[in-house]
């Protein structure tokens, strides 16, 4: 077999340095050297501005009034400096602080990007929070958690009416309210400030002078965790994390200053991949960034492949939902197939295991447009570690593998009763948690290292400069009954990977019992598999002969690969009820919290162990 051409990428770390310490202990740093970064991410954004004034630094699509979208409105380089300093004058006036830090509730969009930057000029905190939790959220919880724990001085939403709920249940009535649309909105008779007299507000010298008074420990903003069983935590983001960050970013991934960098991009910046990394790394790198209004939803994914139709990404970051209706689409979809692949030099996936299936229907799409494969990068990381911790090395990467770690962090990689879990030390790793102190504490060890809970092993053994794969999340892990060991991660991705294109994840059950089990998500083209129409309920759609046949197959054949009863699928269930933000069963990003949907689905996990569920699948 011949060996396959991938369109040029350089990698920036290939090395590694490996030192023993106590019994079951090693450090793992690149031998490449961090070099020198900015004491603030505003250095770069106010380099950009007088150096490529008139370069688009962020584009969205304009709404219309019947809830379409039509063309792009740019900002430029300058326009944003000019904008942010404003801002920043106005956040000023009103005495806000890290005590008192801005809350932004809505969605990307051109003026939560330029509130933002104001607060990063003005060394205010700002708290970027799931719109979930306002919009989706029945009960306001987490939303009055997060307001509870930051203390806001300000809360910001794009739209008054479709905000106005949550802010009348949760914003105490003295926090000043910012909207971009329906100032006139009656919010239990609350005044709010449009968002145009922010930036209308002159800035002075007291502006300058605020910015050159952050530094590397000022804080840029709180990132809330997802939150399992409990409630979500605000990790300290300071500017020395992220602009350390976006250095060992540049070094890892030298592609991103080869050329102007240009995203189409979706993700969303209340989660660290969408509002550090990727947010991040135009301002660093001076690129442009295209909102994407978009989402790998049935619903919304059409727009971001039109997206993708128009402008073409330099690199281009998904979550592996979207990569499978990308890779779907471009099979038959010529322009999309044209226009994607014609500058891209990178994509790169993060947020859950990409299957081997989907990396191969993508390559195929690839060599059939232009001739070669474009690399397909990930990584680990994670909100405390700024995100970006371990990246691969080589163009040959297989499901499952991470790499080696970024320049200027070093790893400890610890023997946990058979797991290895890895943990970091270095600029990029968060201080700790806002206002827990508890909570900070239990999070480092003896030796300052931030203990990251994931599990890793060495992709080869006798090449460590190959790096690390993924071993599953060593709080997910369980025993059976029987005292034997199930590795939640890699079987997760097996039986993901055996139901491609049918399963969007899958929970593991069996804690404590004799059998291993598995709960599955099931994706939006299992209705496609039924062949029955969208006015079908899903329980039946899931009930249906073909559907059923499908699964009665894949567990069969995860069966005759079993090598024991921990890798043995004893029994499954396809789930008809979605898992839910309010529980915390997922997240925005739609990565599912496997301890959440345990916690809260018991009595489906004791029906499908007792027996006593419908429509059960066993191994036949």
């Amino acid at each position: 077999m011949s060996t396959p051409k991938f369109r040029p990428l350089t990698f920036g770390v290939t090395r590694v340095s490996v030192k023993d310490g106590a019994s079951g202990v090693h450090y793992v740093s690149a031998e490449q050297t961090l070099q020198a970064f900015p004491d603030r991410i505003t250095d770069r954004l106010q380099h950009w501005a007088q150096t490529c004034p008139d370069r688009t630094f962020m584009a969205r699509r304009e709404k219309l009034p019947d809830g379409s979208t039509g063309a792009w409105k740019h900002i430029s380089y300058a326009q944003a400096w000019t904008q942010a300093r404003n801002i920043a004058q106005s956040l000023i006036n009103r005495g806000l602080s890290a005590e008192r830090p801005v809350v932004i509730l809505s969605e990307n969009d051109l003026e939560h990007a330029l509130l933002a930057l104001g607060c990063l000029v003005a060394g205010v905190p700002f708290v970027p929070t799931s719109p979930a939790y306002s919009l989706i959220s029945q009960d306001y919880d987490k939303l009055r958690h997060v307001l509870k724990t930051v203390t806001p001085g300000m809360v910001f939403a794009a739209d008054a009416a479709r905000y106005g709920k949550a802010i009348a249940a949760a914003v105490d009535p003295s926090i000043e309210v910012v909207v971009t649309d329906g100032v006139e909105e009656n919010l239990d008779g609350r005044q709010v400030t449009p968002f145009d007299a922010l930036t209308a507000t002159a800035a002075t010298a007291a502006v300058d002078a605020a910015m050159q008074a952050t530094g590397p420990d000022t804080i840029a903003k709180f990132l809330f965790t997802s939150g399992s069983t409990k409630m979500p935590k605000a990790v300290i983001n300071t500017q020395r994390m992220w602009c350390a960050n976006q250095q060992q970013m540049a070094q890892s991934m030298p592609v991103l200053a080869q050329e102007p960098l240009v995203l189409v991009d979706w993700l969303p910046w209340n989660h660290t991949f969408g509002g550090n990394h990727n947010f991040g790394m135009v301002v660093y790198h001076g690129g442009t960034l295209y909102i994407d209004d978009g989402k790998p939803t049935p619903a919304l994914m059409g727009e971001t492949l039109r997206n993708l139709r128009e402008i073409a990404p330099t690199v281009y970051f998904n979550v592996p939902t979207g990569f499978e209706a990308i890779a779907h689409a471009m099979h038959s979809d010529d322009a999309l197939r044209a226009n994607l692949l014609s500058k891209v030099k990178m994509f790169f996936y993060a947020g859950a295991a990409l299957a081997q299936p989907l990396w191969d229907s993508l390559y195929a799409a690839q060599e059939k447009e232009v001739g070669e494969r474009i690399v397909m990068t990930t990584g680990l990381g994670m909100t405390e570690s700024g995100p970006f911790a371990i990246f691969v090395t080589n163009p040959h990467v297989k499901a499952g593998d991470l790499g080696v770690p970024t320049p200027g962090m070093t790893i400890k990689l610890v023997d946990m009763q058979g797991k290895t879990e890895v943990r970091y030390k270095g600029p990029n790793i968060t201080p700790g948690y806002w206002r827990a102190p508890e909570d900070t504490s239990e999070s480092f060890d003896e030796e300052g290292f931030f203990c990251s809970g994931d599990a890793v092993k060495w992709i080869d053994e006798t090449d460590v400069h190959l790096g690390l794969k993924f071993d599953g999340r060593i709080a997910e892990d369980f025993k059976l009954a029987t005292g034997t060991f199930v590795s939640v991660g890699p079987l997760r991705a097996k039986i993901i990977a055996a139901g491609a294109p049918y399963i969007q994840d899958v929970v593991l059950t069996g804690i404590n019992l004799k059998e291993v089990g598995a709960m599955v998500f099931p994706s939006a083209k299992v209705r496609e598999l039924s062949g029955m129409d969208a006015n079908v309920p899903l329980a039946d759609v899931l009930a249906s002969d073909k559907v059923v046949a499908h699964f009665q197959n894949v567990i069969n054949d995860l069966s005759k690969t079993a090598t024991g009863s921990a890798s043995r699928i004893a029994r499954m269930c396809l789930l008809a009820e979605p898992p839910t933000i309010d529980r915390g069963e997922v997240t925005d990003k739609g990565s599912i919290n496997q301890r959440a949907v345990l916690a809260h689905r018991v009595d489906t996990v004791a029906k499908l162990h007792d027996g006593t569920l419908q429509h059960i699948l066993k191994p036949t």
